[in-house]
């Protein structure tokens, strides 16, 4: 794959469109992306990973805000990348999903996320030349053909040299997770998790299986009430043998008991019969004596009913007669009472029925002016109301008439508040970013007199170590050189008569040299040698940290632009004071507007309001003048008509109600002499009915008569004497009673008590044996159930059992020795594949020095193992961890794993070739010869026809590397712009 175009449109902090030609930057092969800090470098990354991904790399991706905040409203954020991949050359534009102004009216609107994919020569087999518009297509076509995911090829192209730094230390469990996304091992993970998930739902089933079991064993022994024994099989027959034994024993005394509680039952029987017939002798016996003792009152209760009966019709008569008279009593009071209403005793029955006609017929013709009375009075009550509402609608005009001349000059300055609110809100997010912004220089203003100090005490600490140095150096030639001086004593000690000289070749020996007494051993020069060593280390770590403390130094400086941190701070209390002031008045635009509408909403209904009550007026003025018209015309009639009463209602009810008096006399008097008439007839038919009945008087008639009760209980007791006398004698002519004696004594209780206590003796055996049989029944069927979960058991614990110990090794326990899952075993041969590869640039870098070391030994105290990744010396001929390395020798051992990690990537996944690669960061770890080295590997990249783009700050590199690519971060809040630079 090789870049070739990318044109990026408000995107991250570039609000206007940036042209970057790779084909232009990449002529050389290599070059140099630089700028201050924070200018936007690495956007310059994420808009190709976005462009072909629509994501981009790390944590910047979870904060989904892509568009540049200084971007005109109508400027879209786009970027648009063209490149070649596998012969075929495309672009692809892509817009994020981002909030923008709405172009019509205020408010905002999301704008969503668009993709193309356009194929700028021949498509590939399978596509349309028209191209790919859906998202999730392009994506899929990208992927395709780059034959990569996102992951990998933000790992492999654009290379993180700060990730690998810290992949490079990492622990297993870290290295584990990045190795992971790279060679897409999930289906080994699922296949981890398969065995665990099966072991797991294997277990789970076997559990239950032995939970069953355990829960027979448990519900036998409970109801044999014995304790489980550990010889299963045997327990179980033995227990069921027990039972069956238990069982016949109570089934035969069961028998027994209940033999002799039948023989007690027929003995009771028999004697409560005895008992029975002697009882009935002697109360029939009793009843016949009681019987003959009341036959004379029974003689005297029948005389009394014969006389009862024929007074009957007597006592009719006078009951009739006695209701006649109270009915003339009654008949006398009404017709006092009438002639008092009336006020007249002596006038006769037709002049009453005159006078009452008379009064009947004037209250009917003033009937007519009764119903005008009542409306006089319904038209007053209507006036009243008309005037007080008139009243009322005559102040409501008045107020609508205020409140409608006020409201128009309220909206007009409500609607001014409102848009002066939409204006400062506007202007918010600008003073947000001016605020972060300052914000960050006053912190880099506070920081720098710290930086400063440190500074110079790295530079003071530097002085000293290069001091060290150059003493341990000048130490070490200076051994050296002693030692050279003496090396012919050194070697005229070890010269023997007749060996050859191991400098000339001769045997013979004739001057030897003399040892001096200041003689340099190797030892001293190794020890010279270790001492110089070390104290070149210092100096190296020493440079680093001066390095490091100029760079902060100059990178504080560069932004603060000679702004003090008092100048920064009255900015930003002045854009403080700013941004508070346009924050209250986006907040109040919700309120003001909510204002307005209520306002624009009243001057509506106050003027829908007026004209109700302008017409409301009109109508009750017209209903009061007919109103008051129609009162005075009708009130010269009721004058005249109501006479000497209150009014015309008032005289005409005197009217009827002297109507209704007469009449009611007229009434009483014929109702009274017809009572006169009916009581002397019914006194003659009492008499009548005296004689008949054959008595002397009246009185005597009457004393006769007893009450219905009575004569009830006199003829119940007749009848009942009549019964019992034919009951008693029924009785004793019962032949099995004709030869029992009244006196005779039977003794049932203790029939009785020897029943009961056998019917106890006989219940308690049957329940004995009930329980019994329930037991050998519930053993017997729960050993069926439980030797049927026995057999299901063996196979499936055998079963599981296997599974374990599979599942244990797939996931690195158990028998697996190494401790290395399934997973981990296939990402060690994959890293043993990376360090094979980073080896071959390690070396070159480091001079033959270094090179990658694979382990696949467990961790400490048990900790799985397989990612293990040493360094092998070549100076010590010993391995050591990586974590030893200094910042430099990091750096490269970082810089060759990358790219090392990028070439297994590739081929791992079999995606097209990587023309174009960017490396991010770490050169400013390295010394000039370090440095020369990496460049000499990156000119092996670029030779083989790649493209390699540097990001980094280091000042060398711009010297180096002609054709640049810069960031320009503007000083106000118009954003950052690139710049080509070549030569």
């Amino acid at each position: 794959m090789r870049l070739h175009r990318l044109d990026i449109t408000a995107f991250g902090p570039y609000p206007g469109r940036e042209e970057v030609d790779f084909d232009a930057l990449g002529g050389d092969g290599l070059f140099l992306l630089h700028g201050e800090t924070g200018a936007g470098k690495t956007t310059v990354l994420d808009a190709v990973a976005f462009a072909l991904f629509g994501r981009v790399p790390g944590a910047r991706d979870e904060a989904k805000r892509l568009r540049c905040d200084y971007a005109e409203r109508d400027t879209p954020t786009e970027v648009v990348l063209d490149f070649s991949v596998q012969g075929h050359r495309l672009r692809i534009t892509r817009s994020p999903e981002y909030v923008r102004p709405k172009r019509r009216g205020g408010g905002e609107t999301t704008q969503n996320a668009k993709a193309s994919l356009t194929w700028l020569s021949d498509a590939p087999p399978g596509h349309t030349s028209e191209g790919v518009t859906r998202i999730d297509e392009v994506a899929r076509t990208v992927q395709r053909l780059l034959g990569m995911s996102a992951e990998q090829f933000f790992q492999v192209v654009l290379l993180p040299q700060g990730d690998f730094a810290r992949f490079l230390r990492a622990d297993t469990s870290e290295r584990e997770k990045l190795l992971e996304r790279l060679f897409s091992t999930e289906r080994f993970r699922e296949v981890e998790l398969w065995f665990m998930e099966h072991r797991r739902e294997a277990g789970r089933k076997l559990e239950e299986r032995q939970q069953g079991a355990r829960m027979l064993v448990a519900r036998i022994a409970q109801a044999a009430g014995t304790e489980f024994s550990e010889d299963e099989e045997g327990w179980l027959d033995g227990l069921i043998s027990s039972c069956t034994a238990v069982v016949e024993q109570a089934a035969e005394k069961e028998r027994e008991t209940k033999r002799v509680h039948g023989l007690a039952d027929a003995e009771l029987v028999r004697r409560r019969e005895l008992a029975d017939r002697v009882r009935r002798v002697r109360v029939a016996t009793a009843e016949l004596s009681t019987v003959d003792e009341m036959r004379a009152e029974k003689r005297t209760w029948a005389l009394a009913l014969t006389a009862a009966r024929k007074a009957v019709p007597v006592r009719e008569a006078h009951v009739v007669l006695t209701g006649v008279e109270a009915e003339l009593l009654r008949a006398r009071a009404a017709v006092e009472r009438a002639a008092a209403r009336v006020g007249d005793e002596g006038s006769s029955v037709e002049q009453l029925r005159s006078r009452a006609a008379e009064a009947q017929e004037l209250a009917g013709q003033l009937a007519e002016l009764a119903a005008e009375a009542q409306q006089q009075h319904h038209d007053r009550v209507r006036l009243v109301q008309v005037e007080r509402e008139l009243e009322t609608f005559r102040r409501r005009v008045k107020e609508l008439d205020e409140i409608v001349s006020a409201l128009p000059e309220r909206i007009t300055g409500c609607r001014a508040a409102v848009d002066q609110a939409k204006a400062s809100a506007l202007r918010l997010d600008d003073l947000v970013g001016q605020r972060d912004q300052l914000r960050s220089l006053v912190r880099d203003a506070e920081a720098l007199p710290q930086a400063a100090s440190v500074h110079e005490r790295v530079a003071t600490a530097f002085r000293g170590a290069v001091d060290e140095h150059q003493n341990a150096r000048e130490l070490l030639l200076d051994l050296r050189q002693r030692r050279l001086h003496g090396i012919a004593a050194e070697l005229a000690e070890g010269l023997a008569e007749g060996q050859p000289c191991p400098v000339c070749g001769g045997e013979e020996h004739p001057s030897l040299a003399s040892r001096t007494a200041e003689r340099v051993t190797e030892s001293d020069e190794r020890r010279a040698e270790s001492v110089e060593q070390q104290a070149l280390r210092r100096r190296d770590m020493a440079s680093e940290a001066l390095r490091e403390a100029e760079r902060t130094v100059a990178a504080l400086r560069e932004r603060l632009d000679g702004r003090s941190a008092d100048e920064l701070k009255k900015l930003l209390g002045e854009v403080d004071a700013q941004h508070r002031t346009a924050n209250a008045a986006a907040a109040a635009v919700r309120t003001r507007t909510a204002e307005l509408h209520q306002l624009e909403a009243k001057l509506d209904q106050s003027r829908s309001e007026h004209g109700e009550a302008d017409r409301s007026v009109a109508v009750r003025t017209t209903e009061q003048a007919a109103l008051t018209e129609a009162i005075e015309r009708r009130a010269v009639r009721l004058e005249e008509a109501r006479g000497d009463h209150p009014d015309v209602s008032a005289r005409r009810a005197w009217l009827l109600d002297a109507a209704k008096a007469l009449t009611a006399l007229v009434d009483a008097r014929r109702a009274f002499a017809d009572s006169e008439d009916r009581a002397d007839r019914q006194r003659a038919a009492v008499l009548a009915a005296v004689a008949e009945a054959g008595f002397d008087n009246l009185d005597a008639a009457l004393d006769a008569v007893v009450k219905e009760a009575e004569r009830e209980r006199l003829e119940r007791g007749i009848r009942d004497l009549d019964r019992r006398e034919a009951a008693a004698r029924s009785v004793l002519a019962e032949p099995e009673l004709s030869d029992i004696d009244p006196g005779a004594s039977v003794d049932v209780a203790e029939a009785e008590a020897a029943a009961r206590e056998a019917s106890a003796v006989a219940s308690a055996a049957l329940s004995e044996v009930n329980a019994a049989r329930r037991r050998r029944d519930d053993v017997v069927g729960l050993g069926r159930e439980l030797r049927a979960a026995w057999a299901v058991l063996a196979p499936l614990e055998a079963e599981f059992a296997e599974l374990n110990a599979l599942t244990d090794v797939v996931n690195g326990r158990g028998q697996n020795t190494r401790k290395m899952s399934l997973r981990s075993y296939v990402l060690a041969a994959r890293l043993e594949e990376v360090a094979v590869a980073a080896t071959e640039r390690l070396q070159r870098m480091s001079q033959g020095r270094y090179s990658f070391v694979h382990s696949d030994a467990a961790g400490a105290r048990g900790t799985r193992g397989g990612l293990g990744l040493d360094v092998l010396d070549g100076y010590s001929g010993r391995t050591r961890p990586a974590k030893t390395l200094s910042g430099g020798e990091s750096f490269l051992a970082s810089l060759a794993l990358a790219l090392g990690l990028a070439d297994v990537v590739a081929a791992e996944t079999g995606g097209a070739l990587l023309d174009t690669l960017f490396v991010d960061e770490g050169f400013g770890t390295l010394d000039a010869d370090t440095l020369d080295l990496v460049m000499d590997t990156l000119d092996e990249l670029r030779a083989g026809g790649r493209v390699v783009g540097l990001v980094s700050h280091v000042e060398e590199l711009r010297q180096r590397i002609p054709t640049r690519l810069r960031v320009r971060k503007a000083r106000d809040t118009t954003g950052s712009s690139l710049e080509v630079v070549t030569g």
